[in-house]
């Protein structure tokens, strides 16, 4: 790979607040370079990861809030040895995109034109209000194979049907992926995608509510099909998003997280492996709002949670990680 230079993930996290895993470490599978961490305000920094398996350049990205910025950042973090075209054209084979929201979406419409042919994977709920929406020649030109004529083809659209047990290769990987449906403020939907590279997996969750709060069970069939990877010591990490501080009212989440509801998911989870199975599992915090003083109330409220001895981590824009 590049010069990438990486060490073990902690030393480029900022915040890890919990107990690491009592085994050694396993053999890293993944590589993650995170483009956008945060979960609104600032457009420079919105929900975006580059994910490849470990020690090669068959990234895909993880949503697509922010790319260009943050691929410059990396570059001159000496991540990459590459030019910003050559990492967005080349290196970035597709994205998956978990729902159609600005903030996890705008990055890849921007640039788009000067963007190279890749599939975009994401469930019928997602692609098609990005079909009809946005690469619509009303609001930006159709680059996408279906939808407004004349349709440019650039992007082609990879349905995923969330639920289903088979698996869908990601083209020019090694990888591929299965979707779960989340709820994001009911009826909006969001997903989930499990990603496997050989016998290793990956969970990532766009934005998503609580069970509890959302009224649906769509939290517990997810935690329900991951557990015997958790058992296995297969999942190598969840990237789950923590957007309010627990003062945040519950009528005013909007289809997110607090610590609070996020440690309680946790224990659903928990219930199905045992408690002993979710002891280190690396758990990204993502989608973070940047309102004064919530990161550190964030942080703060999660380490006092954490009776299950989760492996807590923040990623950072530009800093890589591998698990």
């Amino acid at each position: 790979m590049t010069k990438y230079g990486f060490v073990c993930c902690l030393c480029f996290l900022w915040g890890s607040t919990s107990l690491p895993a009592q085994s050694p470490a396993p053999k890293t599978s993944f590589d993650i370079v995170p483009l956008g961490v945060r979960g609104g305000l600032d457009e420079s920094n919105l929900s975006a990861y580059m994910l490849a398996p470990a020690g090669t350049h068959d990234f895909i990205c993880l949503d697509a809030g922010t790319l260009r910025y943050g691929i410059q950042k990396a570059a001159a973090a000496h991540v990459f040895d590459s030019s910003e075209g050559v990492v967005l054209k080349n290196y970035i084979k597709g994205y998956l995109i978990s729902h159609a929201h600005l903030d996890h979406v705008s990055g890849l419409i921007i640039n788009s034109p000067d963007d190279a042919p890749k599939n975009i994977y994401g469930t019928a709920f997602c692609l098609n209000i990005l079909r009809d929406k946005y690469f619509s020649w009303q609001s930006w030109a159709n680059f996408a194979n279906e939808g407004e004529k004349p349709a440019l083809g650039k992007y082609h659209y990879t349905y995923l049907s969330p639920g289903s047990d088979s698996e869908t290769a990601i083209a020019h990987t090694p990888m591929y992926v299965r979707a779960f449906t989340l709820s994001h403020g009911a009826p909006y939907q969001s997903t989930a995608f499990l990603i496997r590279r050989d016998s290793a997996y990956i969970l990532y969750l766009g934005d998503t509510g609580a069970d509890e709060i959302e009224k649906s069970g769509h939290l517990r069939l997810l935690w329900q099909a991951i557990a015997p990877l958790v058992k296995a010591g297969q999942l190598k990490g969840v990237f789950i998003e923590v957007s309010y501080a627990n003062e945040q009212p519950d009528k005013q989440l909007f289809g997110h997280l607090t610590p609070r509801l996020l440690m309680q998911e946790m224990m659903v989870l928990a219930g199905f492996t045992g408690p002993e199975a979710v002891r280190g599992l690396p758990v990204l915090v993502t989608h973070i709002k940047p309102a004064p003083g919530v990161v550190a109330a964030i942080q703060r409220q999660l380490a006092a949670l954490n009776t299950l001895h989760l492996q807590l981590l923040f990623p950072a824009q530009a800093r890589p990680l591998k698990l």
